[in-house]
This record gives C-alpha cells, structure tokens and sequence, in this order.
C-alpha cells in the first residue's frame, strides 16, 4: 500500500475504542482524510513515510460535551444583554477554543450560538471543535429563560435574550421552533422546570403546558430534529419525557419512579455536577449574582445521587458541563466529579459513544472506529485505570481533530 499526503500512520497503539470497558493490544491505525480508513491489531503493509509510533500509549475518541453555552461568558446573565454581537462573537470563539484544547473535540450548545458561529468554524476562520448548536433556549414567560427582574414592567414586543426567547401558546412556541430550525438548529431546548441563574422563577416551578411541550416537539420531529429540556425536578422530568422529549439535562432531583419512567422511553439524562461544583466554591468571587447563590443549594450535592438512581434503572447518561463565564476553565473537572460514583469506562463512555448516540452522530464521532472523524487524544497513561490526569491534562500529549493535530 503506498502512502500519500492526506495518510497518517499510528502504530504500536493501545485502543479505548469509546464503546467497549477494554483496552486493546497494540494496534496500527490509518487515518486518511479526516477519517479512520483503518483500524487494526496487525500490522499494514507500506511506505510509511508520515507515521507515528505510539509504543506504550494510549489513545481515546476526542470528548464530547453535550452541554455547553458558547455564548455564556458571564455569570450574571444580565451583563450578557449590555454586550453587543461583536463581542459575543469574539468571547465564544476563545471559549470554544480553549475547549478543543481541552481534548473537547465536540460540543453541543444548548442555548446561543447560532449559524454565524457555526459558520465561522466550518470556513476555519478560528480553532475550535465540532459545533452542534440548538440557537436559543425557549422559555414561558416568567420560566428559567426569561431574564428580567420582577421589578420590570411587561413588554409588548416580547423579550428575547443572548441565550433563549420567551414565547408563549402554542401557536407562537410552533413558530418559534420553526424560526430556529430554520436557522440550523440541529435541537430545540426547552425549559420545563426553573433554574438557578434565572432571576424569578423556584426551582420546583413546572413550566409550560404538555400542549406546548407537545407542539415543540411535534416540529423538531418533522424536521428530523429533537428536543432538550431543562428539568430538575421528578414532575417536570416525567412530563418532559412523557411529551417526547430525548434529552433531560442536569436532573438532579429525579427519583427512582421517574429514572425508571425516562430508561424505558429510551430518553437520556446529561447531568451537569461541575457547574454547581464550580459555583460553590467560586461563583462569588467570579460575579455570579445572589439570586444564582441563593437558589444554588436547591440542586448542588444532589448530582451524585441522582446519577447512581440513573445508572440502577439503566438511563442513558450523557456527559455535559454548563459552566458559564470563566468557569468554562473546570470543564474537564466533571470527569473526577463523576468518578465519584461512576468507573472510568462508565465516564468515558458517557462522554464518548453515548454523546455520540444522543447528537444522532453514532458511529461517526466519540469512537475509534473504520469511518469515523479521526476525532482523538493521545495519552501516556491507561484511561480506564483512573482519570485523575485526563482530568488534570498531564496525560494528554496530544488532541486531534479530523486527523489533524490541535493542541
């Protein structure tokens, strides 16, 4: 076989293939225009002239973040409304930077970014990973993404914000899927429950009707797209899963009843212990606003179990962050945090293969596998032994996107 210049070797490789609690013998791997065109225990035959010995390493799929707000560069959401596009633009661009050289050589934004940025990554205009993006959240009035004090009187114009829209009835919720889809959203999110960013609405708050959800769903399905649903509590999770909803983010406070119901729809849940981690022992010193502060202690420490309600009913779990502002910096943190309760295969897959079936992109990332994204890192320590430096990034000696070598 002859080698040309679109052809990299990896030999002598030890393979965490994303899908299996294994680590393979040494292999060799070809990899041909941004893809794995070979994946194997033998040895391939040919002038190698670009290839690498990876003798007593490791390599694992790049990782993927199922949740994720490019445009969240402030705590206090307030602050992101006074700031215009440009810079908007320009702060997402270093976050979804910095994430890739992380090893995150995915993300899904949940909430924000847009066709521009999207745009702005497929023309190479800056460095940064896979970007699958939602456009803005939608939320009631009064829900988790609407953003005004209770102070402010109602306007008539309606009220969007950096990243969501409130949009009430169900005609107004259909347009306004259909308005995002339009603009490439590959999912729509939805807030079902309240939050602890958002200024005035209890976390235990149920938030729109199932005519609502229904109808959201209802035109994500016919575009060939999915629903993601904010919900912490057992009643808005059941009630996001009951009207089709695919995707639970964060989750904290389901119950075994309900972890149960959401397994046997098939429904994933992505949990998010690191942003509340992060906001605890730094959110005030970062500018997170008291309400956030105030209403943090609703859901953070409950992350762990409500993973380990997760993993006995057999819930798909994803993997995902939500940090916001200069938070975004503990993003591989949720590793250890997960380790708590979790094996590292049980991490790794979720971060890996599993992400990869929740963004309808099986096969083709979150795998070492013949004819995916040769998305991968390069470790010098076995992953499934531990992950406290994957997590700490001493073992990374190399991130590769599509081939190529990012960081």
């Amino acid at each position: 076989m002859s080698c040309n210049n679109n052809t990299l070797y990896l030999k002598n490789v030890q393979i965490f293939d994303g899908e299996h609690n294994r680590i393979s013998t040494p292999s060799t791997i070809e990899i041909e225009d941004g893809k794995f065109r070979t994946v194997t225990e033998n040895e391939i035959s040919g002038d190698h002239t670009q290839s690498i010995d990876l003798t007593g390493k490791f390599i694992i799929p790049g990782l993927i973040d199922a949740h994720f707000h490019a445009y969240a560069s402030d705590l206090d959401f307030s602050k992101l409304e006074q700031m215009p596009d440009t810079y908007h633009a320009l702060k997402g661009s270093n976050l979804l930077t910095a994430a890739l050289k992380r090893g995150f050589t995915t993300v899904r934004d949940v909430g924000g970014a847009d066709y521009g940025l999207w745009k702005s990554l497929e023309e190479g205009l800056f460095e940064g990973p896979r970007l699958i993006y939602a456009g803005h959240a939608l939320s009631q009035t009064g829900g988790h993404g609407d953003t005004r004090q209770p102070s402010m009187e109602p306007c008539a114009c309606g009220q969007s914000s950096r990243l969501s829209k409130v949009v009430d009835g169900v005609d107004n919720v259909r347009k306004a899927a259909r308005e995002e889809l339009r603009r490439g959203a590959s999912h729509i999110k939805v807030f079902v429950s309240g939050g602890i960013s958002s200024p005035s609405d209890p976390v235990w708050s149920l938030q729109y009707s199932d005519e609502e959800l229904e109808a959201i769903v209802d035109e994500a399905t016919r575009r060939g797209a999915y629903v993601v649903a904010h919900a912490y509590t057992p009643e808005a999770i059941e009630r996001s899963v009951r009207a089709g909803i695919r995707s639970i983010e964060h989750g904290n406070l389901i119950t075994q009843e309900v972890a149960e119901y959401v397994s046997s729809k098939g429904a994933f849940v992505v949990p998010t212990l690191v942003t509340y981690d992060a906001m605890s022992q730094f959110g005030a010193e970062a500018g997170a606003p008291a309400t956030l502060l105030e209403k943090l202690g609703d859901v953070a420490g409950k992350g762990l179990e409500a993973i380990r309600l997760c993993r006995q009913a057999g819930v798909k779990l994803g993997f995902g962050t939500d940090l916001l502002g200069e938070l975004h910096q503990y993003q591989r943190q949720e590793l250890i945090l997960r380790s708590q309760i979790e094996t590292p295969f049980e991490v790794l897959h979720s971060a890996t293969s599993v992400n990869a079936e929740l963004v309808h992109m099986s096969g083709r990332i979150g795998v070492i596998a013949e004819g995916a994204f040769a998305d991968f890192l390069i470790l010098n320590s076995n992953p499934l032994d531990g992950l406290e430096s994957l997590a700490n990034g001493t073992s990374i000696e190399g991130i590769y996107k599509a081939g190529q070598l990012v960081g």
